[in-house]
C-alpha cells in the first residue's frame, strides 16, 4: 500500500507546522485552562493538533495505491447427459444407482483441489447442485448448446478440465465436432450407454406438412429401420380414432434395413387432426416405445367462395373462371344478373361484369352487396366508366384500344419481373372513351398505354370503401391476355397470377375481432404451453386493463385455469408443460360492458427421438478427447480422472495482481477518525469552561 499526491512529500511539513501553529496559538492564550490537568491539556493539544494536520494534508488530494493480489482455482467443469437414451440399454439400474455414486466421489475428490462446476444437459443446460437430480428423462440432447453454456460462462476464467459424460448420441443442434472448437481446455470423456447394436424395429421419422387443405390429399413419408430382423416382417397402419386408413406388410430384408414409405390421406374434416402411425411388434424386440409415432395435422377450409354477375355472356367472363379454378382454393359460380336469386353472405367476393350499366343500375344488388361487406371487383364496359362507389358515368359507345403497363410502385402485392415485361406485349384492351381517373386514395396497378406513350389514366386500380376492398378494371379484352401467354409460353402462368393475386388480396378478411388468442396448434411435451391475447377497445385500440381469464381442458375432462399475465399492451402465459394428449381452451374477457370469449384446440405430442438411436456412439467422445489433449475413460475407470488432472501440468492455480487507487478524502473511517478528536477536544475544553 502506497500513499500518492500530485505534490511533493516535502510540503508535508507544513501540514505538520500549520498544526503545530494552530494547537499552539490556541492553547497559549486560552488562561482558563491553566489549571488544568497537564496530561488532559497536552491530549487537547495532540486532538487540535492531528485535526488540523491531515485537514491540510487533504489539500494535496492524497491517494492510496492498494494491490491485491488473487489466486484462482483452476475450474473443472463436469457436465452429465441427462437424456433418455443413456437408460436404454440393460445398464440402466446401474445408471441411476451407482454410477450416480461415482460420479458424486468424483466431484467431491476433484472440490478439494478444484473450483468444481456440475451441469446436467438435455433439452436444457442446468447447474447440477447434486447428482441426485439426475433420472436421464430428457427428451432430447443438445450437446452443442452445452459448449455455448460454457464458453459464455468461463470465457475468462481459468478453466482447467471439462469433463464431459455421455453416449455421444445427439438429436438437436449443430455436430459437437465442429461446435467444441471453441473449447480451449482438455477434454475428458466418460463413455456412456452400450454400443451392442440390439434387436429393434424403429419407426425413425414421419415427415408430413403441418397444414393441409379440406378436400384435398396430403402425403406422409413414413422412415423405417430395423437391426437384427432380416427375414421378419412388420405391419405398418395409420389411423385416426378407431379407423384404419392404411396398412402395409414391411417385409425386413436385412439386418441393417432402412426404407421409406410415401403415404396419401384425405383431409376430410376441418381442425387439429390426430393420426397415429405404428409398427406391430416383434419378439426380443429391445423396446417397443419407438414403434410408433404421433402425427398432427391442421386442416384448413381455406376455400374461397367466388361469384361473378355479368350483365350478360362474354369471353373475359369465361377466362376469369377457368383462371381462378386454376387454384383449388377457390370455388367460382357465375351467372347472368337477371338469373342470380341466391343470397350474397357465402361469398367472399363478387366479381361484377360490366354491371351497374345504363341498361341495369342494379340499386338493390349494389345496396345488398354494402350491407353483406363483400369485396367487389369490377369490370367497365362499352357503356359506362365506373367509380370507387360503383357509380356509374354514362359514356357514349366509343372506345379506345389500349395497350397496358405495370406501375413499378404498386404496393398492394407483389408481381412477378416476368409478368411486368410481358404485359407490355398483351394484345390491346378495349377502354371506354372519356376523360376519367381514379381517386387520389386510390392505387393504380395498371395504367392505359396509347401507341408508345405511358399514359397517367388507369386501366386497372385499387380501393377502400369503408372496411371493404375494392378493384375496378376500366376496360373489357382480358381474355385476349390469357390466349397469348399460352401462345407465347404454353402455359397461362403469368395470366394466373394476375387474376389469383387480385383475387387473393380482395378476398382475404382482416381479422377486426376485439379478443384475439394466438398459440401453436401442436407442442412437443417438453416445451412450455405459451399463448399471447390481444384485447381491444371500440377505437381498435390495444389495452390491457381487464383481467383475460381461460380454462384449458384435457381429454380426461380436467379443467386448468389460468390467469394471462399483462405486458407493455398485449397479455401473456406460460402454462408450463402438460402431458401428451389433446387440449382445448376457453378464454374470456370482460371490456366495458362486453364478454367476449375465444375457443380453440391444441395437442402435446411425445418425444421419441431418443428411442430412435440407442447405440452409443463413442467413437465421437474419442474424436473429442484426442482433440482437447484429454483421454476417453469408461464408467468404471471414472476414478482415474483425478489422477490423470492432478499430474497434469498445464493445470495450475493462476495469480493476478489488482491495483487500485483511492482517495483518502472518500475514506470514511478518517472522517469518523477526525470527527471523534474534535468531539473530544471539544468535551473536554467545555468541560474545564474554555469557549
Amino acid at each position: 500500500m502506497n500513499i500518492l499526491t500530485e505534490y511533493p512529500f516535502w510540503l508535508i511539513i507544513f501540514c505538520v507546522l500549520a498544526g503545530f501553529a494552530y494547537s499552539f496559538v490556541l492553547y497559549r492564550k486560552d488562561a482558563s485552562l491553566n489549571e488544568i490537568n497537564i496530561w488532559l491539556l497536552r491530549l487537547m493539544v495532540l486532538f487540535r493538533f492531528l485535526v488540523i494536520s491531515f485537514l491540510s494534508f487533504f489539500l494535496f488530494s492524497p491517494f492510496i495505491k492498494t494491490v491485491n493480489r488473487n489466486v484462482e482455482k483452476p475450474v473443472i467443469i463436469v457436465a452429465q447427459d441427462n437424456s433418455e437414451s443413456v437408460t436404454a440399454g440393460k445398464d440402466s439400474n446401474y445408471y441411476r444407482k451407482d454410477y450416480k455414486l461415482s460420479l458424486q466421489k468424483l466431484i467431491e475428490e476433484l472440490s478439494d483441489k478444484y473450483e468444481v462446476r456440475t451441469y446436467s444437459f438435455a433439452d436444457k443446460v442446468r447447474e447440477m447442485k447434486s447428482t441426485d437430480s439426475l433420472f436421464f428423462k430428457e427428451k432430447q440432447t443438445d450437446i452443442s448448446a452445452l459448449f455455448d453454456e460454457i464458453d459464455t460462462r468461463f470465457s475468462n476464467r481459468n478453466v482447467g478440465a471439462v469433463i464431459l459424460a455421455t453416449d455421444g448420441l445427439y438429436n438437436k443442434g449443430t455436430n459437437p465436432a465442429y461446435s467444441s472448437e471453441r473449447i480451449k481446455a482438455p477434454m475428458y470423456t466418460i463413455a456412456l450407454g452400450d454400443t451392442t447394436v440390439k434387436k429393434d424395429l424403429i419407426l425413425a421419422k414421419v415427415n408430413t406438412n403441418r397444414l393441409a387443405y379440406l378436400g384435398n390429399k396430403f402425403p406422409l413419408e413414413i422412415i423405417v429401420n430395423a437391426k437384427r430382423f432380416k427375414g421378419k416382417s412388420s405391419e405398418l397402419t395409420v389411423t385416426k380414432g378407431n379407423a384404419t386408413l392404411f396398412s402395409q406388410t414391411v417385409d425386413l430384408t436385412s439386418d441393417a434395413f432402412n426404407t421409406s414409405i410415401a403415404v396419401l390421406l384425405d383431409a376430410k374434416e376441418v381442425g387439429l387432426q390426430h393420426y397415429k402411425v405404428k409398427l406391430s411388434g416383434l419378439p426380443e424386440e429391445m423396446t417397443l416405445s419407438n414403434n410408433e409415432q404421433d402425427v398432427f395435422i391442421d386442416v384448413l377450409d381455406a376455400r374461397q367462395k367466388v361469384l361473378i354477375l355479368a350483365d350478360a355472356p362474354h369471353p373475359d367472363v369465361a377466362a376469369l373462371k377457368e383462371s381462378i379454378e386454376s387454384n383449388q382454393n377457390y370455388e367460382v359460380e357465375s351467372y347472368t344478373a337477371d338469373n342470380f336469386t341466391k343470397p350474397l353472405k357465402s361469398y367472399n367476393l363478387i366479381i361484377l361484369y360490366q354491371i351497374p350499366n345504363t341498361r341495369n343500375p342494379a340499386a338493390k344488388l349494389l345496396s345488398e352487396i354494402n350491407a353483406a361487406n363483400i369485396p367487389v371487383w369490377a369490370f367497365s364496359g362499352a357503356n359506362t366508366i365506373l367509380k370507387n362507389n360503383l357509380s356509374f358515368i354514362h359514356v357514349n359507345q366509343k372506345s379506345n384500344e389500349c395497350e397496358t403497363s405495370i406501375d413499378a410502385n404498386f404496393p398492394l402485392f407483389t408481381i412477378s419481373d416476368e409478368l411486368r415485361k410481358s404485359i407490355k406485349n398483351f394484345p390491346a384492351v378495349s377502354c371506354p372513351f372519356g376523360s376519367y381517373g381514379s381517386e387520389n386514395s386510390s392505387n393504380v396497378l395498371i395504367y392505359q398505354r396509347i401507341g408508345i406513350v405511358d399514359t397517367k389514366t388507369p386501366f386497372m386500380y385499387f380501393n377502400t370503401v369503408g372496411d371493404n376492398k375494392m378493384a375496378i378494371v376500366e376496360g373489357e379484352g382480358i381474355w385476349r391476355w390469357r390466349l397469348q401467354d399460352y401462345a407465347i409460353h404454353e402455359n397461362h402462368n403469368l395470366f394466373d397470377e394476375l387474376i389469383s393475386k387480385t383475387v387473393q388480396y380482395l378476398s382475404v378478411k382482416v381479422d377486426k375481432s376485439f379478443f384475439k388468442v394466438t398459440c401453436k396448434n401442436n407442442f412437443p411435451e417438453n416445451e412450455s404451453i405459451e399463448m399471447e391475447s390481444e384485447v381491444y377497445n371500440e377505437s381498435y385500440e390495444l389495452i390491457n386493463q381487464p383481467e383475460v381469464n381461460i380454462i384449458i381442458t384435457n381429454s380426461d375432462n380436467k379443467t386448468f385455469p389460468f390467469t394471462f399475465s399483462k405486458t407493455v399492451n398485449a397479455y401473456r402465459l406460460n402454462a408450463g408443460m402438460m402431458p401428451v394428449g389433446d387440449y382445448k381452451y376457453e378464454a374470456k374477457v370482460k371490456a366495458g360492458e362486453k364478454m367476449y370469449t375465444q375457443r380453440g384446440t391444441f395437442s402435446v405430442s411425445a418425444l421419441k427421438m431418443e428411442m430412435v438411436n440407442t447405440v452409443a456412439d463413442h467413437q465421437l467422445l474419442y474424436s473429442l478427447a484426442k482433440k482437447h489433449a484429454g483421454e476417453m475413460v469408461y464408467p468404471n475407470d471414472i476414478q482415474k480422472l483425478v489422477k490423470d488432472l492432478n499430474n497434469r501440468e498445464d493445470i495450475k492455480s493462476v495469480s493476478y495482481s489488482e491495483k487500485k487507487l483511492t482517495d483518502i478524502i472518500n475514506m470514511k473511517w478518517i472522517f469518523f477518525f477526525l470527527l471523534s478528536l474534535l468531539s473530544f477536544e471539544w468535551f473536554f475544553r467545555k468541560r474545564n469552561g474554555s469557549n
